[in-house]
């Protein structure tokens, strides 16, 4: 049995299948991002689903491409969480991007390839290989048109009475936003990057008001800058977009690039399906 595994901060895409593809069970985890995550945490979100924990013995192959794994030590550690947990499997544990990139990207092509979920990145496949020229420092410092991102600006629009009075009630009767359950969530909760990205929602329902419009094309204008034009050659390749961010957002995705002179390409809500596909044909 092999089991992949698309985590972003907030939830985790799991599909088991056998060496045919054929697909034995498909669940759905809290993310596993081990920036944010201790291992007891980690154990205690496996355990929590019964099709994982009942199979653990049987895993033969786990495949896990999650948020947070960008870096050799968070690598190496979620590495060890699961051959724990998992006795009899193989492990590979990748960056999410490259998820993003085998789900979108035909075998052999160029194009660059972003993430705007929860979190945000961006790197470019030259075919074979990924290469990545910002490094993220997470959700406080980076993450530019996130999900997570429009929740701080949304939370900031409300409390300092920028936000219209009109979304400001409906914002109030959608999410409890006291103060005391606030910093609650953001100080000592784990995943406040997740919390933060649940307002996002909102600001996709109201994309079409002049207060969440500035939001949004600040944010991708911010992108493009910060992330695409890193890459000397992003006229040349189409920009592939996976998450709910560019799934949702897709037309003012489409509007920016445009104004950018840049390919927008395939555009996919979540990747966990065409990974499939690339590890029956990788097998």
């Amino acid at each position: 049995m092999k089991l992949l595994v698309d985590s972003g901060s907030t939830k985790a895409d799991w599909i088991a299948i056998d060496d045919a593809g054929k697909v034995l069970f498909t669940t759905q985890s809290l993310g596993l991002n081990p920036e944010v995550l201790s291992k007891d945490e980690i154990i205690n979100r496996l355990e929590d689903r019964f099709d994982i924990s009942h199979n653990k013995n049987q895993v033969s192959s786990l495949f896990f491409y999650g948020a947070g794994c960008g870096t050799d030590r968070m690598k190496i550690f979620l590495t060890q969480v699961f051959q724990e947990y998992f006795p009899n499997a193989a492990v590979t544990v990748h960056e999410d991007t490259y998820a993003a990139v085998f789900a979108t990207t035909p075998k052999g092509e160029k194009a660059i390839v972003s993430i705007l979920g929860t979190g945000s990145n961006c790197s470019y496949f030259d075919g074979h290989v990924l290469h990545q020229k910002v490094q993220s420092l997470g959700y406080i410092a980076m993450d530019d048109c996130s999900g997570n991102r429009f929740g701080r600006h949304l939370l900031r629009g409300y409390y300092f009475n920028k936000m219209p009075a009109d979304l400001a009630q409906e914002f109030e009767t959608t999410y409890n936003v006291e103060p005391d359950p606030v910093k609650h969530n953001l100080y000592k909760e784990p995943n406040p990057n997740a919390y933060l990205a649940t307002f996002a929602k909102f600001l996709i329902k109201h994309k079409d008001t002049e207060f969440c419009r500035q939001y949004i094309f600040e944010e991708m204008e911010s992108f493009v800058e910060n992330y695409i034009k890193q890459f000397d050659n992003y006229k040349e390749v189409p920009v592939h977009f996976i998450g709910s961010i560019a799934f949702y957002l897709k037309d003012e995705l489409q509007s920016v690039l445009d104004k950018h002179k840049i390919q927008l390409g395939n555009v996919l809500r979540r990747p966990i399906d065409g990974l499939i596909e690339y590890h029956v044909l990788n097998k």
